[in-house]
Order: C-alpha cells, then sequence, then structure tokens
C-alpha cells in the first residue's frame, strides 16, 4: 500500500530546491574514503541549509543500521550532527529505507526531527506527482530478499538483535549487508531491467511526472510514457558523488 509525502515548496526570493542523494553506503569503505564521502556532503548540506530546500534521502545512506535503545554506532556520529544542524537550520529531511536500513526508528524521527517511511512513497513538489523509492524489493522477482526483508523487520527479529550485545549486532548487519552484494551485485542487468521495467508498469497503471530511486548503483534517465521519467540517482561509492535537484519543473543531476 502506498504511503504519502506532501512537500509543498516555500516561496521565498527564489523557488526552494528540492534535493535527492541515495545509496552513500556510510562506513563501508576505508577511512580516508568515507572521510571524503562526509566532506562532499558537508559542501553539499551547507549548500542546501543556505537555500533553504527540502532533502530526499532514498536509501542506504549508511550501510548498515538497526536502532538502539542507547547506542549510536561511532562510525556515523559525525554523519549525524550534520544531519541535525540541517535540520535545525529549518531543512525538511525524508527517508526512505533501503535493504541496508534493517530498521529506522524514534531516533531519526523524535531526536533528529526527519520524516521516515519505507517502499514507495507518492510525493507532490511543486505541483509535479513524483514516486520515490530506493528501488529495493520493487517489482516481480526477488522473492528471497523480499523474505528476508519482512523477516528481518519484525517486532521480534528486531527485539534480538536490539537485545544483543551491540558489537554483536553491528557484526551481524555489516555480515548481512556484505552477503547482499554477493548475493546479486546491484549493479547487474537484472536489477538494472528490474527497476525500469518496474517503473514503465507503474507508469502504465497510473499518471505521474517522475519516478526516483536508487539501490542498482547505476545514475540513468529514462523516458517513460507521455513524458514521464525514470531517475536513477546512483551511489557515491565509486566516487561520483552526485546528486538530483529539482527546482522550477526541471530536474538535473550535479557532481560535487
Amino acid at each position: 500500500m502506498l504511503s504519502f509525502f506532501y512537500c509543498i515548496a516555500r516561496y521565498e526570493w527564489f523557488m526552494a530546491a528540492t534535493f535527492f542523494i541515495s545509496d552513500l553506503h556510510l562506513a563501508l569503505q576505508a577511512s580516508d574514503v568515507e572521510a571524503q564521502k562526509l566532506d562532499k556532503l558537508d559542501v553539499l548540506f551547507e549548500r542546501i541549509g543556505n537555500e533553504g530546500g527540502t532533502l530526499y534521502l532514498l536509501g542506504d545512506i549508511l550501510d548498515y543500521w538497526l536502532e538502539f535503545h542507547h547506542v549510536i554506532p561511532k562510525e556515523f556520529s559525525r554523519f549525524f550532527c550534520m544531519l541535525s544542524s540541517l535540520v535545525q537550520h529549518g531543512v525538511q529531511v525524508f527517508y526512505v529505507a533501503g535493504n541496508h536500513d534493517f530498521e529506522l526508528g524514534s531516533y531519526f524521527t523524535q531526536s533528529l526531527g526527519i520524516t521516515t517511511a519505507y517502499g514507495i512513497n507518492e510525493v507532490t513538489i511543486e505541483g509535479k506527482r513524483f514516486f520515490v523509492a530506493h528501488g529495493d524489493g520493487l517489482g516481480e522477482g526477488d522473492t528471497g530478499y523480499k523474505i528476508f526483508a519482512r523477516l528481518i523487520r519484525t517486532r521480534f527479529s528486531r527485539f534480538v538483535l536490539q537485545w544483543l550485545h551491540p558489537d554483536l549486532t553491528i557484526g551481524f548487519m555489516k555480515w548481512v549487508s556484505q552477503l547482499s552484494r554477493e548475493h546479486k551485485p546491484t549493479n547487474s542487468s537484472f536489477e538494472v531491467d528490474r527497476l525500469l521495467h518496474f517503473a514503465h508498469s507503474l507508469r502504465a497503471e497510473q499518471e505521474f511526472d517522475y519516478f526516483v530511486c536508487g539501490h542498482n548503483h547505476v545514475q540513468g534517465v529514462h523516458e517513460l510514457a507521455e513524458g514521464s521519467r525514470y531517475l536513477n540517482l546512483g551511489t557515491w561509492i565509486n566516487g561520483n558523488y552526485s546528486y538530483g535537484v529539482f527546482k522550477e519543473g526541471k530536474f538535473d543531476f550535479f557532481d560535487l
């Protein structure tokens, strides 16, 4: 079932932009690479803060995440400080969970002031109809992952993982993240075609202007029926620090 966000652009001296990023996979790579990602993200957040826009995080921003009651993995401390500062400057932030986000709990909503969601979501921006999603589990196939995602996000599974020692749970989550990459590389032709086919099938059922996602790590733009477009944001793990911007009726990609 679709859930719904409604984003109303603010008009000041200019129309504020809406920004999109996905698949940073923070804490995946070597420390120097991770530091560079955060440096680039700092530049982007400064731009968003100055312009007063809206930010959509479309999944797998972190390479693993499960919320604990009293513990935050130290690998994400700088990122969360940056994110908190962005929200405090009046920026609306929406986080759509990806397949590496086992649970987005109250820390995001209550402590950071971020709206969270799962699956595919409808968004209205500047009068245009968007569908935004990470991209995992959409369309036909990938039955094994769909079953796993349902199991790992049950209340019982979350209870067990949250009450284990954090070092054990974090080790487990890192192992599952690596297993996911080995099981089905995200940039495989299957994943690229699956998401595009899903966008085509969705457009055949209902009208929209943009379908925006990530997940397969392949940045791309494809025309759908009657002017609708499929947009994939790509990834930051290959050194291409790209992001999408929708402003004044136009969607563009930029690199940092």
